[in-house]
């Protein structure tokens, strides 16, 4: 009676039961969540995201007719983390992910991709591109007084030369923000599409112009999951009217094959705000968008 319920499927993402961080391509969650600013919870993120991604297990996917699961892949289980602590918690998430060759994360709040992107960017010697979906633009210096929040990553992604700001594009942006921060971002170079420049264009158009701005060399995915309107995505602790509906989302990664992708994170799933896992389950999907895509 303790075991896994035969109607279910292991509790590994995807129901994947390899555990190991030496394989080609890691999925781990990372459960911090002391750097919001809003509704806590967060942490719970990577169990409710590995439960929904059960709905994604009863074949491949429509559109490039691949399955995750048949890559050199694992689920290394959660990074540790140090409570209360959040400098302690960067350090300890770099140092595991420096550890997996390629990584997806699930978290957690949005601070754990800088950590994710020293190690990655340290690994491969060089700056990286990055797709940043999300409602808020993360380049405030401080947020809410506080220097290391899940506001602030981006600020400090750039500053530290972690990625090239000229090669990091922004889609669903739509939050309230002060005029300092937005005209801070756009002259390091950040091309930023705003949730309404989105709805007025297509998802193969949105792609073409990532397409474009990524270029050829390595890139990085952070997701973050308030890109979605609150209708798609109400889990969410920093909620925002008017953003991306799921299509839309799923459209523009499904074109996004053939770019150079060096790992993703997919964050702020808070499963105490959702309702019937609609949340949860969109940001599995995304995830196994993109981990379609490097097994097409």
């Amino acid at each position: 009676m303790a075991g896994t319920p035969t109607f279910a499927t292991p509790p590994g993402f995807l129901g994947i039961t390899r555990q190991d961080r030496g394989a080609g391509i890691c999925i781990a969650g990372i459960p911090l969540d002391i750097g919001t600013t809003n509704r806590s919870g967060t942490r719970d993120g990577p169990a409710a995201i590995r439960r929904a991604s059960r709905m994604l297990v009863d074949g491949v996917h429509p559109a490039h007719w691949t399955d995750p699961r048949d890559l050199d892949i694992a689920d290394a289980g959660d990074f540790a983390i140090a409570l209360g602590d959040i400098p302690a918690s960067l350090a300890l998430i770099e140092r595991q992910a420096a550890d997996c060759a390629h990584l997806v994360a699930l978290g957690g709040e949005h601070l754990i991709t800088l950590p994710l992107l020293r190690a990655l960017s340290r690994r491969l010697g060089t700056p990286l591109g990055l797709l940043h979906m999300d409602a808020h633009v993360d380049t405030w210096e401080t947020n809410f007084g506080q220097s290391l929040a899940h506001g602030s990553v981006f600020f400090h992604a750039i500053r530290e030369g972690l990625v090239d700001p000229r090669r990091m594009i922004q889609i669903g942006i739509r939050s309230p923000v002060d005029r300092e921060t937005w005209d801070w971002t756009l002259a390091q170079g950040v091309t930023v599409v705003t949730a309404q420049e989105a709805h007025e264009s297509s998802p193969a158009a949105l792609a073409a112009r990532v397409r474009a701005v990524l270029g050829a060399a390595p890139c990085y995915l952070s997701f973050d999951i308030d890109a979605l309107d609150p209708a798609f995505a109400p889990g969410t602790g920093t909620p925002e009217v008017g953003g991306l509906a799921s299509w839309q989302a799923q459209g523009i990664l499904r074109r996004l094959g053939g770019l150079a992708w060096a790992g993703m994170d997919l964050v702020e799933v808070s499963p105490a705000h959702d309702q019937a896992e609609i949340t949860a389950l969109a940001g599995a999907t995304m995830a196994w968008e993109y981990l379609s895509l490097l097994a097409a």
